[in-house]
């Protein structure tokens, strides 16, 4: 299966996400690292475009000012590579929190599946959330309120997948 199928049927078909339980882990981690690497990149772009000496307003400390345009060519890698690696912990944080939730929504919903079954939906029910915080500096609403927006996107898009999960067999 092609990760731009699995981005499309994330994005699209939220039923079709029980069935992605089922792919190997590797997929999932590749999927996942793909999503890390589209956040970074827009991040990185962001702070290559927001850190200019002239927004720095430090007329009178030149020195300063001398000493960052000295040293970008190590700046930009190293915050490149620690955009990526806080970026995957978080969204890896994430994925395990979501994941235990929709593991006692599971429950509730007296349907069958493990951890691992359920961590691999919330990987994909968490692209629209990705998404919608990647672009929130770009839209005119309040940050805490994308958020649980987003929140609130990635628990329903779990649910709705969680209800194409097999039933509990029923014990006597």
């Amino acid at each position: 299966m092609k990760h731009s199928q699995l981005f499309i049927d994330s994005l699209i078909h939220p039923k079709k996400l029980a069935a992605y339980r089922l792919l190997p882990i590797g997929k999932v981690i590749q999927y996942t690292f793909l999503l890390i690497t589209v956040v970074t990149v827009f991040s990185f772009g962001r702070f290559t475009a927001g850190l200019s000496v002239d927004t720095l307003d430090m007329n009178s400390l030149n020195g300063i000012t001398e000493y960052i345009e000295g040293v970008k060519w190590v700046l930009y890698p190293v915050t490149f590579i620690m955009l990526f690696v806080f970026t995957t912990m978080l969204l890896f944080a994430q994925i395990a929190l979501y994941a235990l939730a929709g593991l006692l929504i599971l429950n509730v919903m007296k349907r069958r599946g493990e951890y691992r079954h359920i961590w691999r939906t919330t990987t994909f029910a968490m692209t629209w959330a990705i998404l919608i915080s990647m672009l929130s500096d770009y839209l005119p609403i309040n940050s805490t309120i994308i958020s649980v927006f987003s929140l609130f996107l990635t628990v329903t898009l779990l649910i709705v997948a969680l209800t194409k999960y097999p039933k509990q067999p029923i014990t006597k």
